[in-house]
């Protein structure tokens, strides 16, 4: 059993009732406090990116209330986010988000988060960036998404105040890109993030360290530019209940350098609230809950 793992956090809900769940998790927890408070804009319009006050208020309060809690913030980098785009649709916006048409936005969301005492925030903006579920997208034109990503921490950091950390997450495994190809360039990313499931590609756990573009591609790829790595979602999903690869995560995350990581606590992905998962959650209680944090 290691020593210490890193700050451990789960996605619970975007709104206020996710900050009020986060004390009943470490209850069931039962061993080191919960750091990590993780939350996600709308993905509807320009105005979501922006930062809704009903989502940024109470994890900004949350995070101000112990200097030791940190706050994750996924952000959409086009919207709306969650639709059928094709992909001429997606890399025009993408043309038009390259020349920095929808900076503004960004600008003003780090204001805001600033402002409610947030300056700190990991952002995460344009998750799972290799795969298609989101317009927001790599895969039709990599240079424009890359110039795009560029320009959004650009404008955050423009703003006084600012300490936020960028945190570049695609999916694990190449989905309709390798994640590679979308990298933006050192000097705009400060963690090298990957959302995992327990699914394909690859059936075992030692399938999703060594399969291209997989974990340890992770690892390889952040200890060659010095960045550590993250995990803001993780969970069970295609193969069940499996508490192999909860063990699996586990042996990995406190074997590594992460700097937090947050499991997707509703069914099918989660531990706590799901109960289609019974054995992966005792196994997430024994290893995790007894494991002080870094």
């Amino acid at each position: 059993m290691p020593d210490a793992q890193p700050p451990i956090g789960a996605f619970l809900s975007s709104d206020e009732s996710g900050t009020e769940a986060v004390a009943g998790f470490a209850s069931w927890l039962g061993g080191p406090e919960v750091t990590v408070g993780h939350t996600y804009l709308p993905p509807n319009s320009w105005a979501d990116v922006r930062g809704p006050e009903f989502i940024l208020r109470p994890w900004a309060e949350w995070r101000a209330d112990d200097p030791g809690r940190m706050l994750v913030l996924n952000v959409p980098m086009l919207v709306p986010n969650e639709v059928d785009a094709s992909d001429d649709q997606v890399a025009a916006l993408l043309h038009r988000a390259a020349s920095g048409e929808f900076n503004e936005n960004f600008r003003v969301l780090a204001e805001r988060l600033i402002a409610l005492g947030a300056a700190d925030a990991i952002v995460v903006p344009g998750w799972e960036m290799n795969g298609t579920t989101y317009t927001h997208r790599c895969a039709p034109d990599p240079d424009a998404w890359k110039q795009h990503f560029r320009g959004v921490v650009a404008a955050m950091r423009s703003v006084p105040g600012q300490q936020f950390r960028f945190d570049f997450t695609p999916s694990r495994g190449r989905d309709d890109i390798g994640w590679t190809e979308c990298y933006p360039g050192d000097d705009v990313v400060d963690i090298i993030g990957m959302d995992t499931y327990d699914q394909a590609p690859g059936d075992e756990f030692s399938d999703y360290v060594e399969q291209p573009y997989g974990l340890q591609d992770q690892v390889d790829f952040a200890a060659a530019r010095g960045k550590p790595i993250s995990f803001a979602e993780w969970g069970l999903f295609r193969y069940g209940d499996r508490p192999e690869f909860i063990r699996g995560m586990f042996e990995w995350i406190t074997s590594h350098n992460v700097v937090y990581h947050t499991i997707s606590d509703y069914c099918p992905h989660g531990v706590w609230r799901c109960e289609d998962n019974p054995k992966s959650s005792a196994v997430f209680r024994d290893l995790f809950g007894s494991v002080p944090l870094r």
